[in-house]
């Protein structure tokens, strides 16, 4: 654990303050990059107090969410950058107003599973209610390995890249970035350090997409929409 809060908070001190995408979508970078193999340790093992511990955890908040929390947690089951919608609070943010802005993060949500899938396959953590029969999740159960949370990765690198192009709204959107981790263990389908390693990886994915080419031109000219569209 001290592991991750250390990658973390250095990740922080260097500036980075089933889903649906276009057909023709293209991730900006993949696993031959970013190797996750290399950047992450091994997820806790099965028997291990720490996976325990966290499964206790998962336990608690089955019998101590809420409906609204659980409501929450169903809707960000969605990959895609549109429920960052309450924080933008905005009518033109959406889909049909912003068509370059959209086609950016189909490719950005793409980029996640480029990286993050091949070392699912390799570690193959098994999902917490595939490793407690008492875990009941309340959102869609997923065939693939539990760490790290693609979800969270996507999570939070839409938040970050979001956050650029919108730095008036940092600390919402990036609050909401967090809490769309959070919901997938109130969703009761992954762990809390499959969480905080998604966190990482997502930090570690919008710092390495900064650096190509077409990555920012495109980024360029989705920020244009989405300011113009919003009126900043």
């Amino acid at each position: 654990m001290r592991t991750f809060a250390k990658a973390l908070s250095l990740l922080l001190v260097v500036g980075l303050a089933s889903p649906v995408f276009a057909e023709d979508a293209k991730p900006f970078s993949d696993a031959k990059e970013i190797n996750l193999l290399d950047l992450l340790p091994p997820p806790p093992a099965n028997d291990s107090a720490q996976t325990k511990a966290e499964l206790g955890e998962i336990l608690t908040i089955q019998v101590t969410r809420t409906p609204e929390m659980a409501a929450r947690a169903v809707a960000d089951s969605q990959e895609n950058v549109w429920r960052f919608s309450d924080v933008i609070d905005n009518p033109k943010f959406t889909k049909e107003n912003l068509p370059k802005f959209s086609a950016f993060f189909d490719r950005v949500v793409e980029t996640e599973g480029a990286v993050v899938d091949p070392a699912k396959d390799v570690w193959k953590r098994p999902r917490p209610h595939l490793y407690s029969d008492l875990v009941k999740p309340i959102v869609s159960l997923s065939k693939s390995g539990s760490y790290p949370s693609g979800h969270t990765t996507v999570g939070t690198l839409m938040g970050v890249v979001l956050s650029n192009m919108v730095p008036e709204k940092r600390a919402a959107i990036m609050t909401r970035a967090w809490e769309y981790g959070h919901n997938r263990i109130v969703g009761g389908i992954h762990y809390a350090s499959d969480i905080e390693a998604g966190r990482i990886v997502g930090m570690v994915i919008a710092e390495t997409i900064t650096t190509h080419d077409d990555y920012k031109t495109e980024y360029e000219g989705a920020k244009a929409e989405l300011r113009a569209a919003l009126g900043l």
